[in-house]
């Protein structure tokens, strides 16, 4: 990938031999030939004949761009922590990790940094991370989609803050809420840490601010307090505490959106399983059901008023969360 290999067989309108596509790469001709072999036995490319290759329906889907970050993203940073998970489960004695300062991320990467500190001195990876979660998601299957957002917003105060992103990356979150919702008064206000703001979209209208999570929260009284995926990265301590500065800042006209996977009871398919395991690996966090989302608020003093599905496949979810 690295190559630009499958993209070179893509764009050719004709079967490549081996030694224009070493040119074409500047790599060496035989180790073109040996990876070219591998990829046509396991129907990555098409053989055509001998020393001769083109692109097949899977070629072009490896050139496609969410494939090309997702592949990145899990091959780099997702797999060294699966390997040493086995390693770590021994060590903790088999039981479900909880300190988030022990973790296959860090037996991995040989760190004691957080995987979001961490990313701050490799861009790379952080790179690939944003790009692979922001692509991977259709436009349509947004939380914007199911939740009723002019009528929670109907009155509202043109100079109070309307929408806060929290741990919102860079501003994927706050440009589509613009984007839908161009005429809303009120701030639209987007939060994480410098090295992620330094990096977002200069969207007109959209504060983007500085500011750890884990800190006390200086939006006060804000319509929507807005986390997307956030919760499921942090170990459930954490998140209990993420919980408690964020309803410190809330009124009572304030509503919690807590963006995540909601699991079904049985039956959860691969993808979702999946997911499960990552954040296992590097946060030593999970995914929950609706019941353990609901408990979780019922904790901390919150309740859960309704759960909006958008997206089935994936079970991804809007939670509307407001003060008990």
């Amino acid at each position: 990938m690295n190559l630009g290999l499958f993209r070179h067989l893509v764009e050719a309108s004709e079967p490549l031999a081996v030694d224009r596509i070493a040119e074409k790469t500047k790599a060496e001709p035989q180790l073109i030939s040996r990876l070219l072999r591998y990829l046509a036995a396991i129907y990555a490319v098409e053989e055509t004949g001998r020393g001769k290759y083109t692109a097949n329906q899977t070629t072009r889907n490896l050139t496609e761009k969410v494939v090309e970050a997702g592949i990145s993203h899990y091959f780099g940073l997702s797999a060294p922590q699966y390997q040493c998970l086995p390693d770590l489960l021994k060590k903790i004695g088999y039981k479900a990790p909880v300190d988030d300062a022990n973790t296959a991320f860090h037996l991995a990467f040989r760190t004691t940094l957080d995987p979001f500190s961490w990313f701050a001195q490799n861009p790379a990876y952080l790179a690939d991370f944003h790009a692979y979660h922001a692509l991977r998601r259709q436009p349509d299957a947004t939380w914007l989609s199911v939740y009723p957002v002019e009528t929670e917003t109907a009155g509202w105060p043109a100079d109070r803050p309307l929408y806060v992103n929290v741990g919102g990356g860079i501003g994927h979150q706050c440009a589509q809420f613009k984007e839908k919702y161009p005429n809303l008064g009120g701030q639209v206000i987007l939060q994480d840490l410098p090295h992620s703001v330094a990096e977002a979209f200069p969207t007109p209208g959209v504060v983007n601010m500085a500011h750890n999570m884990f800190e006390p929260q200086p939006v006060i009284g804000a319509k929507f307090y807005h986390l997307r995926a956030v919760f499921h990265n942090h170990p459930p301590h954490k998140v209990r505490m993420l919980l408690e500065t964020i309803k410190a800042a809330m009124k009572p006209e304030s509503v919690l959106l807590v963006d995540e996977m909601v699991l079904p009871e049985e039956k959860v398919n691969y993808m979702a399983a999946s997911v499960d395991m990552t954040i296992l690996a590097a946060f030593a966090s999970m995914e929950r059901t609706e019941a353990q989302w609901a408990t979780l608020f019922e904790d901390v003093g919150l309740r859960l008023v309704r759960t909006y599905k958008y997206s089935p496949l994936t079970y991804e979810s809007v939670m509307d969360v407001r003060l008990s």
